[in-house]
């Protein structure tokens, strides 16, 4: 006998701006699902999933747009799609998108295809569209009306050749399913039920993951407290993921010279470092080497004047009092080292340790920098450091003659040295580019010279991207695994709480500066909704602790202000049931208290 399954609704709909949840974050395709048990709760805890791109004019100027009416349907291979229209960043109507709506695919509802505009008339604005089965059961009809209230029909056959769909035709009016009670807030769309299988992957994927079991051995033999020491236990988390935790066992009650069974209690070690970790210092990173931890930041207590560097024996020791802080570069008028010294980051380059930042002279517009250790030197000592020298291109001119660039970083995969960096151009005048993170290939043995051109990677055409005024793709920093690199770049308001962190990514062996081989997510991994009492999290780097524990490290702020006190952060980066990093498991998420504990039975064997 078939067990009949249960199904479960989702729900599309953008949101009402508010003083907080911006338009360009509000007018965004965002998910909600029901079980027929309760009401509508969102997914991805009602932050955007889905946004619309912004065009780009013939001066390079970002045109910013948003989205409204969104609506979702199945597709006649089983799958999905999205459609909604395209409007200005403020939800007005968009002369550049007039008679035309957006149109997304997806196999699971987790990852889209953008098919791009659809033209369905070359001079009504479209105010709402749908998009059924046509009598075929192949095609669609994409039914339409327009801001007179007048209904249209266009005819397409095929999704991924919307260039050949039908000219429009009056129709008559349709209707479509919405919520009976929806969303406080909200502007609903349609509803579209699921299987329960179906809907729960979908839920599953757009709900945080947390923590929801510690499991053990019941029993181990063990001759010292090193070897007890070693035995670790196993975190289960909702997704079915898994993540290995160090544990710290009390060995008071045991006797190891006496054979024998012992019970011993132990507490699961987390990764909860308070927040903030450091006040006025963004951009952090950590390093490890040598046997110390070293911290780097951007400094915002001195004005950003002069790169200060922490040396300790353990990572908590880095933010104790009485921690050891030296300037290794300080203002140099002579050497034009005058301001913004931005974003210094530790790196490993053909085995020499450099430090990537920038820095600007008397007239404001900071440059990419490079500063070589010497061999033998120390890192605290600025006498151990080489000289700093521009970055620049393969002809030995600067890597910019306009605008600025910052925020550099570096990987090497594969035989192949990458470095990736944040230029603008313009910025606050009306040919603002926006910040644009490019990528580029160099030598090991002389990482300050490209030898390849810049190749833009991205740019912040997305409504989270671009947000409180500001145009911002900036601060890449990678992460390699066995079979993809990562690239964790920030967006929107660096200043603010909207800042927020999102996660490129391309398989290992790929051509790095095929631009179009990168995936880009159309949301981001780490928002100011992700993590209780952090807001604008964002310019992260990544580390491992002595333990190989992979951390994030990040600046938030502790209210939601626009121009608030940057602040760093930390916590363990976790990797989900695919294999994907995954930036918001923190604090009881990762671990939660009732499950801290542990208990196991110890035998003692018989030297």
């Amino acid at each position: 006998m078939n067990r009949v399954q249960n199904q479960l609704k989702l729900t599309v709909y953008t949101r009402i701006p508010d003083q907080d949840y911006t338009a360009s974050l509000a007018n965004s395709v965002h998910l909600a699902y029901s079980d027929g048990q309760q009401g509508w709760q969102p997914l991805n805890r009602n932050y955007g999933i889905l946004f619309a791109a912004a065009t780009v004019d013939e001066n390079n100027v970002i045109h910013e747009k948003g989205l409204k009416n969104p609506y979702l349907f199945r597709t006649a291979d089983g799958s999905y799609g999205i459609v909604a229209v395209r409007v200005t960043a403020s939800g007005e109507d968009d002369e550049e998108s007039r008679g035309q709506i957006l149109l997304w695919t997806s196999a699971d509802l987790v990852t889209f295809e953008s098919r791009g505009l659809v033209q369905l008339d070359k001079e009504l604005y479209v105010q709402e569209a749908i998009c059924v089965p046509d009598a075929t059961g192949a095609g669609y009809e994409l039914r339409w009306q327009d801001n007179g209230g007048n209904y249209y029909v266009n005819r397409l056959a095929d999704l991924g050749q919307p260039d050949r769909i039908s000219p429009p035709e009056r129709a008559e009016a349709y209707a479509a399913e919405r919520p009976d009670q929806p969303l406080p807030g909200t502007r609903p769309g349609n509803v579209l039920s699921l299987d329960e299988t179906s809907g729960r992957q979908v839920q599953d994927a757009w709900t945080p993951v947390y923590n929801t079991s510690i499991r053990v051995a019941e029993q181990v033999t063990a001759s010292s407290a090193d070897e007890l020491s070693a035995v670790t236990a196993t975190a289960v988390y909702s997704d079915g993921s898994t993540a290995d935790k160090r544990v710290a066992w009390d060995t008071r009650g045991i006797d190891f010279s006496v054979p024998g069974t012992y019970t011993v209690q132990g507490k699961v070690v987390t990764h909860n470092y308070p927040f903030p970790l450091a006040s006025g210092y963004a951009d952090p990173v950590l390093l490890p080497w040598n046997g110390k931890y070293y911290f780097l930041a951007t400094n915002d207590n001195v004005n950003n004047i002069g790169i200060f560097v922490r040396e300790a024996d353990t990572i908590d020791d880095l933010f104790t009092p009485g921690f050891r802080e030296t300037v290794i570069l300080d203002l140099d008028e002579e050497r034009s080292f005058i301001q913004t010294f931005w974003a210094p980051e530790f790196h490993l380059i053909g085995g020499e340790l450099y430090i990537l930042f920038a820095v600007g002279g008397k007239v404001w517009g900071p440059q990419c920098h490079i500063m070589k250790l010497k061999s033998g030197g120390d890192i605290m000592q600025a006498a151990d450091w080489n000289e700093p020298v521009r970055v620049k291109r393969m002809d030995g001119t600067p890597l910019a003659e306009e605008g600025i660039t910052l925020d550099m970083t570096y990987f090497q995969a594969d035989g192949t040295s990458c470095v990736l960096w944040s230029y603008r151009k313009g910025i606050g005048s009306p040919l603002d580019t926006g910040s644009m993170i490019y990528i580029a290939t160099v030598d090991e043995a002389n990482p300050a010279v490209l030898t390849s051109e810049p190749v833009l990677l991205t740019r912040p055409l997305l409504g989270w991207e671009n947000v409180q005024g500001t145009i911002n793709n900036e601060g890449p920093y990678p992460l390699i695994t066995e079979d993809t690199v990562y690239i964790a770049y920030s967006g929107g308001a660096a200043t603010g709480y909207t800042y927020a962190v999102g996660l490129l990514s391309i398989p290992r062996g790929s051509d790095y500066l095929d631009a179009a081989a990168w995936h880009k997510p159309s949301t981001p991994s780490l928002s100011y909704y992700s993590l209780e009492g952090v807001f604008g999290p964002g310019h992260n780097s990544f580390c491992r602790d002595v333990d190989g524990t992979l951390l994030i490290l990040y600046h938030g702020e502790e209210q939601l202000v626009k121009h608030g006190t940057r602040c760093s952060a930390m916590h363990r980066v976790h990797f989900n049931a695919k294999g994907v990093p995954v930036l918001d498991v923190a604090g009881d998420r990762d671990v939660h208290p009732d499950y801290a504990g542990c208990t196991i039975q110890v035998t003692v064997p018989a030297s």
